[in-house]
C-alpha cells in the first residue's frame, strides 16, 4: 500500500481586490479539493491576510 503524501495549504490576498473578489475561504476550498483529489493528507494551513492601499 502507498503511503499517504502529506501537504501544507497556503492561502493568501493582498489587494482590496482579492480580498473581495477571491476570498481565502474560497482558495481554501479549492486547495482542500485539490489535496483529497491527490489522496493527500493536510498537515497544516497557513493565511496571510498583508496589509494593502487602495488604488485612487
Amino acid at each position: 500500500m502507498k503511503k499517504q503524501q502529506k501537504c501544507y495549504i497556503y492561502t493568501r490576498v493582498s489587494t482590496a481586490i482579492q480580498v473581495d473578489g477571491y476570498s481565502l475561504d474560497a482558495q481554501r476550498d479549492k486547495l482542500i479539493k485539490y489535496a483529497e483529489y491527490q489522496d493527500m493528507e493536510v498537515v497544516k494551513e497557513f493565511s496571510r491576510r498583508d496589509s494593502y492601499r487602495a488604488v485612487r
